[in-house]
């Protein structure tokens, strides 16, 4: 496993951590021993950050998470989690601070180690006082780091302007391209660390479907792929399968599988893509298979991707996606 500095906050994370958003009941049924399971095997594969938020499984995520790094005598495992915004799309301090005694308790810690904005409205960017609680809350030790979760790069700008954010969590993959042309280099230069959410595009990117035949009745996916992009989880559908429409997807995908070198799985590829850019920090698949999720952390072992194979990926991008993604996000 690699290991990388995120951002100002010194620690050093895996380059492949774990996403848990897939513990929530958006996605198909998991057990609680099943999520655990995936958990432990991230950790036995050397990931050290796992990212969780209040909202997944309503607290479930947390509480697993909790409860695996109980049974493992508390692990050096740096452990991200989201405060879900009020209903008016901000963050009063008030909200912030019952979500984090929530977290706080499901997670069994004193300090969360970093407390990100879970994507609010564009507006709460340009609300000091957000950004002063979560000043507040770091002297008090009730978080140890503060950081966003964006849907858009220009929110991303915007957070970067508050002293106190350290980190910043975006969607970044080969069917989105706009951070890293519009984002990377400030982050860099101002020692941001960045941590990159839905890197397999909700599974496409790990070419793991044919068509929405293979979305349960209950998978939030195929609702997105029926209906459009638009139908998706997100604003504006901007998180299932990365915003892009479910066919443009599967044709990238398509025009994307003869440049995956021999011995990568398509996902090994993707998440070995991002690795290339050197501002990310991190990178959070999720899964619940421990299988998928030694072969998502394995990706950092191969060599990066040669500049022919970058070049492809752009054209692609530029041929099947550019038009659905780049403006929006």
């Amino acid at each position: 496993m690699e290991y990388r500095t995120l951002g100002s906050t010194q620690r050093d994370v895996s380059a492949i951590g774990l996403g848990t958003w897939n513990v929530g009941p958006s996605w198909a049924s998991v057990s609680d021993e099943q999520a655990s399971e995936a958990i432990r095997t991230a950790l036995d594969a050397g990931v050290n950050l796992i990212d969780t938020a209040e909202v997944y499984g309503d607290g479930r995520a947390e509480r697993l998470i909790g409860e695996v790094l109980d049974e493992r005598g508390r692990e050096d495992v740096f452990v991200p989690t989201k405060a879900a915004p009020d209903p008016d799309g901000g963050h009063s301090e008030d909200g912030l601070r019952d979500s984090i005694a929530g977290s706080k308790e499901r997670l069994g810690v004193e300090t969360l180690d970093l407390v990100q904005l879970h994507c609010p409205e564009t507006q709460a960017f340009y609300d000091p006082s957000t950004f002063e609680t979560l000043e507040q809350l770091r002297e008090e030790d009730e978080i140890a780091h503060a950081g966003v979760s964006v849907e858009k790069v220009e929110q991303a700008d915007k957070a970067i302007e508050y002293p106190v954010v350290e980190t910043v969590q975006l969607i970044f993959n080969p069917f989105r391209h706009r951070p890293a042309e519009r984002f990377f280099e400030r982050a860099a230069a101002q020692d941001v660390g960045i941590i990159v959410r839905v890197p397999l595009a909700s599974g496409l990117l790990a070419d793991a479907f044919e068509g929405v035949q293979d979305f349960g009745e209950d998978d939030h996916r195929r609702t997105a792929a029926e209906d459009g992009v638009d139908a998706g989880i997100g604003r504006a559908g901007g998180e299932t399968f990365a915003g892009v429409p479910f066919q443009a997807g599967l044709d990238a995908v398509e025009a994307l599988r003869p440049s995956v070198p021999e011995g990568m799985t398509m996902a090994q590829f993707t998440l070995r893509w991002i690795l290339d850019f050197d501002a990310v920090s991190t990178v959070i698949p999720g899964s619940t298979t421990p299988a998928h999720v030694e072969q998502n952390a394995a990706a950092a072992d191969f060599e990066p991707l040669s500049h022919e194979t970058h070049g492809t990926v752009r054209d692609v991008y530029e041929a099947h996606l550019y038009d659905h993604v780049h403006h929006r996000w």
